[in-house]
C-alpha cells in the first residue's frame, strides 16, 4: 500500500535523489578516468620494456590501443 507524500516534501525528495544522481555521476567518471590512468601508464611501461626505442604513445593512442582490447 503506497503511502501519499506531500506536494512539497515529494519536490525535496526528487531534488535531493537529483544531486545524489549527480554526484554519483561526477564520482562514476573521475574513477573511470583514474583507471584509465592506471591501465595506460601499465601499458605505456610494457611497452617500453618491450621495445626501449620506440617513440611515446599519446593519451589518445592509449585509449584506441585499450579500447581494441576491451
Amino acid at each position: 500500500m503506497a503511502m501519499p507524500v506531500a506536494e512539497e516534501a515529494s519536490a525535496a525528495i526528487l531534488n535531493r535523489l537529483r544531486r545524489a544522481q549527480g554526484q554519483l555521476a561526477a564520482v562514476s567518471k573521475a574513477l573511470d578516468r583514474a583507471g584509465f590512468k592506471i591501465v595506460a601508464s601499465g601499458m605505456r611501461q610494457c611497452m617500453t620494456a618491450e621495445d626501449p626505442d620506440a617513440p611515446p604513445m599519446s593519451e589518445a593512442e592509449l585509449e584506441k590501443l585499450f579500447l581494441a582490447l576491451a
